[in-house]
């Protein structure tokens, strides 16, 4: 257990170097990796996404693509198309922007919902289907996607079933001043992206990835983790509570957590912590809450102030 565990805290730190100020958001994006996890990111434009998500891609050796969603990117932008080549006489596949390891979906709510489904299939099933044949994407893939605060010019609404399929989200914001500060003075200087080598591997995040199964949950955390999600589908303000999507997320975003904190067990302080970032973008408050100028927030931090968490020994066992 926890063969690269010291290079992937050496990752997380790398990029704290490169973003300011970002400590918990760029720890939380780490756990999403090692549990297989996609990210969605709720932000105004120049906080630092694409940052970011270059310096991840470097620090594993990760094939990087970007993808600026507009009105007019279609499809086919995503998942390729054939074009007819007279030197070989024949339809050509030509592979679109999903082929790569981790893909920056920049503003996805920007575009159309046809070009917004195209994601649904190879976020879920990482692999694509164009013209009757099915291609696998590479491994590992993971998706960074972002998306204007709702009411932006050009903005709609992703579909449920894409917001679902999201293991976490964040969001960056503004820095802080000290964090700030730096990155003022800092200007002028060599890009900082320039000096991030590779830490680690494709392969390496792979056997993470597997790693992370094996981490042990008392049969208590579990209860304690079903209780957190089930109590978001009958609360008086939350027109629609979190789906069994969820369950299966927080159990995996857990023991993440529990991995990267050196531990092959998890406590009910990895679910607790890990909960808002897994059902946030999955609840929908009723409208009671909005006349009440209740936050999705402060509904979720109640439901964790509620429900007790078990008592468990040393070794959580």
């Amino acid at each position: 257990m926890k063969r690269y565990l010291k290079e992937a805290r050496e990752a997380v730190a790398a990029v704290n170097r490169v973003v300011f100020g970002k400590e918990r958001e760029i720890k939380e994006v780490m756990l999403a990796f090692l549990a297989d996890g996609h990210i969605l990111i709720e932000d105004i434009p120049g906080v630092g996404k694409t940052t970011m998500a270059l310096a991840f891609s470097r620090l594993f050796g990760l094939e990087f693509k970007r993808i600026q969603f507009t009105p007019d990117v279609m499809p086919s932008d995503l998942t390729g198309f054939s074009i007819y080549s007279r030197e070989e006489e024949k339809f050509v596949y030509q592979p679109g922007s999903v082929f790569c390891n981790l893909l920056l979906a920049d503003e996805l709510n920007r575009t159309s919902p046809k070009t917004q489904s195209a994601l649904l299939e190879v976020m879920e099933e990482r692999k694509v289907t164009v013209e009757g044949v099915t291609r696998e994407v590479g491994q590992p893939f993971l998706v960074i996607a972002t998306q204007n605060p709702l009411g932006s010019a050009g903005t709609q609404l992703l579909p449920e079933a894409q917001i679902d399929r999201f293991m976490v989200t964040i969001s960056l914001g503004y820095p802080d001043m000290e964090s700030e500060l730096s990155m003022a003075k800092a200007v002028g200087e060599h890009d900082r992206l320039d000096s991030l080598q590779p830490i680690l591997h494709g392969e390496a995040l792979r056997e993470m990835q597997r790693e992370i199964h094996g981490v042990y949950v008392k049969e208590e955390v579990y209860r304690y983790l079903l209780s957190l999600v089930r109590a978001t589908r009958n609360h008086p303000y939350l027109a629609r509570g979190a789906s069994p999507r969820a369950t299966i997320a927080l159990v995996k975003m857990a023991k993440a957590s529990a991995w990267f904190d050196g531990r092959t067990f998890v406590t009910p302080r990895d679910v607790r912590e890990q909960f808002p970032y897994v059902v946030s973008h999955r609840i929908v408050p009723e409208l009671a809450a909005a006349m009440e100028k209740i936050q999705k927030e402060q509904i979720v931090a109640k439901i964790v102030e509620g429900i007790a968490e078990p008592p468990l020994g040393e070794e959580g066992r």
